[in-house]
């Protein structure tokens, strides 16, 4: 499996397995838990993507029970923070909102390691733009986490060009990915300049739900369907790896976030890594995801 690199001391795998639904299996023992990373590591896939608010804020509990000191030395773990909803550890909040303060990052930072069982966190993201933001308290409290070693690498996740400069613009720490939505049924990065702005930048982008929450393979979407099972067939793959492997084909480097608690599915996450797409079956499948031939 490829890496990626985002800085001297981290690197991840082109592949990513997201752990959003960890805790909602009917099985979260540290047992099965242990038998999903494995299944990614056999194929390669060495990075887990967590949050602090994934499974009511349980995820990152679940999964520091199965971590042992040779699994955890042999992955990298990202994890996220800012949103705080009305759920778990943050019940009391009275709205949905988000918190990019020195005080909220520096304690869901803490409770990330303290629950997941590790020393430090190999890729912290800013979860969401927060409108409320200050990028100096922000900025300075991720450079900090980074000095101090709690952090090696920090980046954000949703963020439009305009956020992703201004908090930078408080940091003396580089931010090094965005995680944004990029699948073929959500395409817009491509054209509305999020793409091309961390392209140009030479920032790998991290691409959350790239099957469309699965609703790629709905009937509404059959004659795309039946496209990534003809480019699938030739190449001895599903559907789903033919998505995947479409994003792969970019030359912008993104590293797509594949997330089932299904052995079997995980067990095939590294086949879109066998499908090597040319330019014009790219824009086959981008024109069918479309509707509409180019301009």
């Amino acid at each position: 499996m490829e890496r990626i690199s985002l800085t001297d001391d981290v690197e991840l795998s082109l592949l990513v397995y997201g752990m959003w639904r960890l805790g909602n299996d009917a099985d979260t023992s540290p047992d099965r838990v242990r038998d999903k990373i494995a299944a990614c590591l056999d194929q390669g896939i060495t990075t887990m993507d967590q949050a602090d608010i994934y499974g009511g804020y349980e995820a990152e509990e679940v999964l520091g029970r199965a971590l042992t000191p040779e699994i955890r030395n042999r992955i990298e773990i990202v994890t996220k923070c800012d949103i705080v909803a009305p759920a778990g550890r943050h019940a009391g909040a009275l709205v949905k909102h988000y918190d990019t303060s020195r005080a909220h990052i520096e304690a869901s930072v803490d409770a990330s390691l303290r629950l997941m069982g590790i020393e430090h966190i190999d890729l912290l993201l800013v979860h969401r733009p927060d409108p409320f933001m200050d990028h100096f308290e922000t900025g300075e409290t991720l450079d900090n986490l980074v000095k101090g070693g709690k952090v090696r690498a920090v980046g954000a996740s949703n963020f439009r060009r305009w956020d992703w400069e201004l908090l930078q613009s408080g940091m003396k720490t580089p931010l090094v990915t965005n995680q944004i939505e990029i699948s073929l049924l959500h395409h817009a990065p491509f054209t509305n300049g999020d793409v091309a702005f961390h392209q140009k930048n030479g920032e790998p982008l991290m691409a959350w739900s790239p099957l469309g929450g699965g609703t790629l393979f709905q009937q509404a979407n059959a004659g795309l369907r039946r496209k990534l099972a003809e480019v699938g067939a030739r190449h001895g793959v599903d559907e789903a790896a033919v998505a995947v492997a479409w994003l792969l084909a970019h030359p912008a480097r993104i590293l797509p976030v594949l997330g089932t608690n299904n052995l079997e599915r995980i067990r095939a996450i590294g086949d879109a890594v066998k499908v090597d797409l040319g330019r014009e079956t790219w824009f086959d499948l981008y024109t069918e995801a479309l509707g509409h031939e180019v301009a």
